[in-house]
């Protein structure tokens, strides 16, 4: 009988599972929502419990909907939200506090004493990023602080870190396996991405005993089973990797200079730079990309952190459409963005300005403003960040985008993907499926357990859908771009 792979894709809004054939192709999907928490502004909370839940019952429904058992599945790959961060007890597996996600701004201040105390350049240089809020190390502190007892527990032994993949794992496989892979390591803060191994200088930073890390695994071999009479049979897990080092893979961006953008809650542009780590001039990222038989693949990253989010807000804030997809039509409604521009920094700036404390706005605005100027100067907005992004990137590797692979939910929009070529001036390209992220799960697991034989078998799966070619004049483009500029110095620094 024929065998499948099932991807779990944990991310920050939702979960998904989605069971692949040989060639790539979606067999069956199950997605569900869990509760976000927002105790005080700034701050974002996840809980574990619940995302594990969640989980755990997207994937006992796409293997219903299939009409498959676990016996047919040949491997589960996982691909998660990254920097997302949870402490939990050693022996009773009890998270000790909420999930706190990638988003949540509350270690901003600590971040920034590190940079008046000159550790920026220490952090950069050992882990390839930024002093900054999003990455976990500042969030394990902040719990071991903040929790009463934690730290203490923590210094004998008793509570242990990770991020979401870590999470599921340790539960998938009955508290036996404690790990994580390179791509979510180099996320933490704690990682040093030229030695790959756990930095303790940056634990000792952080005041983060080393007893609490995992232990660091490749993104592709087989590392456990799931437990017994969790599917029924045990599976093999055999892939682990940060959702957007996971869609750079499921993308099939596997030579140096291929570039993906993922349009998702946030949006995350990514540059293979190959087995060498590239040096950011331009407040980029250097990360791993993932490591495989061995070798170790890098990568620049541009983090926005808010994308996909801003279709949200114009949807359940300003009420403007019923559905996500509607946006599109609004935008469309309005032949220009009337003047109208929208810098969404609700949660601050990412890549490549890193400012946490910029703000959202929506300038040039008249009388003759309407709705559909709001929702494309939105649309709008989210290209012209990635845009920045891509900029930078190209200027950090001396390579020039030659064309741009998108996946993600707003890659559905053929508005924004239209708008995205002409400032970009170059090709983007849309794939069949846009389920990269854990179709690139998918593909790590595959490969260790022999499912597929290499990268050229893989490579022949991935299929374009619709390519995106620039179509406006570039004088117009320039011009939008400009004005983008002016929108973007208003928005920085506004919070005190």
């Amino acid at each position: 009988m024929d065998t499948y792979i099932l991807a779990l894709d944990q991310g920050t809004t939702s979960s998904r599972a989605i069971i692949f054939d040989r060639e790539g192709s979606v067999i069956s999907s199950s997605q569900k929502e869990f509760p976000q928490y927002f105790p005080k502004p700034g701050w974002i909370e996840h809980d574990p419990l619940e995302i594990l839940d969640v989980q755990i019952a997207t994937a006992h429904d796409t293997l219903a909907k299939a009409g498959i058992g676990a016996d047919r599945i040949a491997a589960v790959g996982i691909t998660n939200q990254r920097e997302t961060t949870v402490v939990w007890d050693r022996f009773t597996g009890t998270p000790i506090y909420n999930a706190i996600v990638w988003q949540d701004r509350r270690t901003a201040s600590f971040c920034d004493m590190l940079k008046k105390k000159g550790y920026e350049a220490l952090i950069r240089d050992s882990s390839g990023l930024v002093a900054d809020a999003y990455f976990s190390g500042p969030k394990v502190r902040w719990i071991l602080e903040n929790v009463k007892g934690a730290f203490k527990k923590a210094e004998a032994g008793d509570l242990i870190f990770g991020t979401i993949d870590s999470w599921l794992v340790w539960n998938l496989t009955g508290g036996e396996m404690h790990i994580t892979d390179v791509s979510n390591a180099s996320r933490t803060m704690l990682y040093n991405i030229n030695t790959t191994c756990w930095d303790e200088t940056l634990l000792s930073l952080m005041d983060i005993p080393r007893s609490m890390v995992p232990e660091v695994r490749s993104s592709s071999e087989v590392y456990g089973y799931t437990k017994q009479g969790l599917f029924g049979t045990p599976i093999p897990i055999g892939g682990i990797a940060g959702d957007q080092q996971a869609a750079l893979f499921g993308q099939m961006c596997t030579k140096k200079g291929m570039i993906k953008n993922t349009y998702g809650t946030g949006s995350f542009a990514v540059m293979n730079t190959g087995a060498e780590r590239v040096v950011s001039r331009n407040n980029l990222l250097s990360t791993i990309a993932w490591q495989i038989d061995g070798k170790t693949t890098y990568a620049l990253e541009g983090s926005i952190f808010v994308a996909g989010a801003v279709v949200q807000w114009l949807r359940d804030g300003l009420g403007l459409v019923k559905h996500s997809a509607d946006v599109e039509a609004l935008a469309g409604s309005v032949k220009d963005n009337g003047g109208v521009y929208m810098v969404p920094a609700f949660t601050g700036l990412g890549a490549p300005h890193w400012d946490q404390y910029a703000r959202g706005l929506i300038i040039g605005i008249t009388r003759g403003t309407e709705s559909g100027h709001i929702a494309r100067a939105g649309l709008e907005g989210i290209a012209f960040q990635v845009r920045d992004v891509i900029n930078a990137m190209s200027d950090d590797a001396g390579i020039q985008a030659e064309e741009l692979r998108v996946d993600g939910g707003a890659a559905a929009n053929d508005l924004l993907l239209q708008f995205q070529a002409d400032i970009l001036d170059i090709p983007v390209l849309r794939p069949v499926t846009l389920e990269t992220t854990a179709l690139g799960a998918a593909f790590l697991a595959g490969l260790s357990v022999g499912y597929w034989k290499g990268f050229d078998e893989i490579a022949s799966y991935w299929k374009k859908d619709t390519v995106f070619h620039a179509e406006m004049s570039r004088n117009h483009a320039d011009n939008l771009c400009t004005n983008w500029a002016r929108a973007l110095k208003r928005a920085g620094k506004w919070m005190e």
